[in-house]
């Protein structure tokens, strides 16, 4: 059995991720040059393959630095406690920084991770994210740049997971629900 059978459906192909993306990287080079070398602070672990598909794309320099944080464990649901696994190791202070999501849910990730590098002063801060699901948004946070708006489902692939599985798929899938229980 492989990890494809589990899939119930693609929300998402490879292609319509590739060609978004790459869109995605046009709409920040509108905005971005060199001279403003922004940082992308990218929220581990989830947005990893975005990151490193999303900077291929960008004609601009630009630094990376991550940060991972915690709110879903392994659930299909957010916590609503966020964490700090891993913060910055750069200074922000006067630095136009871009948080990289993988998905913009709740809202209540975003706030935090918004909040608190607010509080180091960068000189501008925006918000780009594969996915948007203004639907289940609790917490109104900006998105400056959005790949795909989707409907309230359980995602994974393309760097999302469940249980930390499935991460490697190259699509935007939804679980087979008599899965969840197994893992």
């Amino acid at each position: 059995m492989s990890m494809y059978d589990d899939i119930e459906k693609v929300l998402l192909t490879e292609e319509q991720i590739r060609a978004r993306v790459k869109s995605l990287g046009a709409e920040m080079n509108a905005i971005y040059s060199d001279d403003d070398l922004p940082l992308l602070v990218c929220i581990l672990k989830g947005a990893f393959m975005f990151l490193g598909d999303l900077t291929r794309h960008l004609n601009f320099r630009h630094e990376l630095d991550f940060m991972e944080i915690s709110s879903y464990g392994k659930s299909t649901k957010s916590s609503g406690i966020v964490r700090i696994l891993l913060d910055l190791e750069s200074s922000i202070e006067g630095r136009h920084v871009v948080i990289v999501e993988d998905i913009v849910d709740t809202g209540y990730t975003l706030d935090y991770i918004l909040r608190n590098l607010g509080t180091r002063h960068p000189a501008t801060l925006r918000v780009v994210t594969l996915l948007n699901k203004p639907s289940r948004r609790e917490v109104e946070v900006p998105v400056d740049f959005s790949g795909f708006e989707i409907p309230d489902e359980f995602v994974l692939g393309y760097g999302l997971d469940y249980a930390e599985q499935y991460r490697n798929l190259p699509f935007i899938g939804v679980l087979k629900p008599e899965v969840y229980g197994k893992i």
